[in-house]
């Protein structure tokens, strides 16, 4: 970055004039614009104050990214788990080989020890989390150049929540707000919102953070804008008397970025020496790369896609966040995607035309007025329990997760214990315990697993036989089968 600005980057248009006049009018308290040049404006903030300007022009969005770190203490902290030496000596190995500047003081201490002392459990379950969304963060930053480390920046933003929606209306696993989003290529509607989709998402953030470092050249004030705005730093860079150290610059910022930093820093020492303090390294349940996308040809619901194919409507949850009412719209020109595990991917596309047909045809009875759904012998009244959540009354009562959100208004998986749910089950005169017997009436063979079978594909070898059927009859609870396994298949 240059000591002075380029004449051929001055604001001497009459357009930008004007622009000036009208802001120097509405904000009358401040005298922060670099629009009037002031000799005794710090030169290092007024370069990027306006190339941070010419990005907001040309792309003609903006908002600041905000989402509230809990406020830090830096009260000295007993832990004696970890010696001050030791940490020194890590915090200097852990320096020298990412471009952040992880240099020991004594806040950062005792937030680090803060967190190993009150923050264990949590911090395991994030550990547990980060098995499945890492490898996908470290090669969307890898193709835009940036360190594998910005990874740890999820953790603080959203605690790896892809639906995760801060106070002031942040989205998503890099929180997001809804213009800024817009602003880099992010689709929010009534169905679909990408802040929440962990690839676009995340790519999304490698290019902000990557306009970011080429206006401030400096990692940790880069983190500091995307959290507050470069309009905060570039303040605090003024008010210190024009340092460009984030530790020196930090009391100056908004009280929540001030504590943003650290707990970055934080998270970063305790993850990467997350054995060394007693944290498991567990294998996930489902790694990214036993997963894939297709693109899907025609309106489609999760709870269609868990019957066809066999798995669990909170696992497709899990891996298709974006999809806010559980629906994956089709629209002309636009690419939604449908990630699966790799073990049913054969098994859809082979079968996408059966599967679309039975989705449409669904759909459209679904669009027909329902005078049974009103019928007052057809209604029920369900009270949430402990240990309730969508999935799970939906199967009792045999009706899909979608139809529970739609009557009841529900944007989200979200319940309370407590709340009330209004229902219209398929045979409102059977009784939830009839609905999961697991006992087999008549004859019955017995099927043995193969490589690569699936509940959906051994389903589709038996008329009338569908994988809740199945898992009914067998006691399964997963969709997972290994081979070798017999199954009960009733004839009847």
């Amino acid at each position: 970055m240059q000591d002075t600005i380029p004449h051929s980057k001055k604001l001497n248009s009459d357009a930008l004039k004007q622009q000036a006049v009208k802001v120097s009018k509405e904000i009358t308290t401040q005298k922060d614009s670099v629009l009037i040049q002031k000799v005794e404006d710090d030169l290092l903030a007024a370069q990027v104050d306006e190339k941070w300007l010419e990005e907001l022009y040309s792309n003609s969005l903006y908002d600041t990214i905000y989402n509230a770190v809990a406020d830090i203490s830096f009260e000295e902290v007993e832990y004696p788990e970890l010696s001050t030496d030791v940490l020194k000596a890590r915090l200097k190995e852990l320096n020298a080989k990412t471009p952040f500047n992880v240099e020991y003081n004594p806040g950062l201490e005792s937030v680090i020890k803060s967190y190993l002392k009150n923050r264990r459990e949590t911090i395991q379950r994030l550990i547990n989390l980060s098995a499945f969304y890492f490898p996908m963060f470290e090669r969307e930053l890898d193709i835009h150049g940036l360190p594998l480390e910005i990874k740890y920046l999820s953790i603080v933003e959203s605690a790896l929540k892809p639906r995760a929606k801060s106070r002031v209306g942040a989205t998503g696993l890099w929180q997001f707000m809804y213009n800024t989003g817009k602003m880099y290529g992010l689709d929010v509607s009534s169905y679909v919102d990408e802040r929440s989709d962990p690839i676009k998402s995340t790519e999304a953030a490698a290019k902000y953070l990557s306009k970011l470092y080429e206006i401030f050249g400096d990692w940790d004030l880069a983190l500091a804008a995307y959290n507050s705005g470069p309009g905060n730093v570039t303040k605090a860079i003024r008010r210190s008397g024009g340092y460009q150290n984030y530790w020196n610059i930090r009391n100056h910022l908004p009280r929540e970025t001030a504590g943003y930093l650290p707990a970055f820093l934080a998270t970063m020492y305790i993850f990467e020496y997350a054995e060394s303090h007693g944290f498991k390294q567990p294998k996930p349940e489902l790694a990214y790369f036993e997963t894939d996308t297709i693109h899907v040809k025609q309106m489609i619901t999760l709870d269609q896609v868990s019957e066809f194919t066999g798995v669990e409507i909170e696992e497709l949850q899990f891996l298709n966040p974006s999809y806010k009412l559980d629906i994956i719209p089709y629209i002309k020109d636009e690419n939604y995607t449908l990630r699966l595990p790799r073990t049913v991917i054969g098994d859809f596309v082979t079968n996408e035309d059966q599967i679309y047909a039975l989705a449409k045809a669904e759909f459209d009875e679904r669009e027909k007025p329902l005078p049974q759904f009103f019928e007052a012998q057809s209604k029920t009244t369900y009270k949430v329990r402990s240990g309730d959540f969508l999935g799970k009354i939906a199967r009792q009562y045999g009706v899909r997760v979608s139809q529970i959100k739609q009557w009841n208004g529900l944007r989200t998986n979200d319940i309370k214990i407590g709340q009330r749910l209004t229902l219209y089950p398929n045979n409102p005169n059977k009784t939830v315990a009839s609905t999961t017997s697991k006992t087999i009436t008549g004859k019955s063979l017995i099927y043995t697993v193969k490589t690569g079978d699936t509940l959906w594909g051994i389903a589709q070898k038996f008329p009338g036989v569908s994988a809740d059927n199945i898992k009914e009859w067998n006691g399964i609870s997963g969709s997972k089968l290994k081979p070798g396994m017999k199954l009960k298949i009733s004839k009847g």
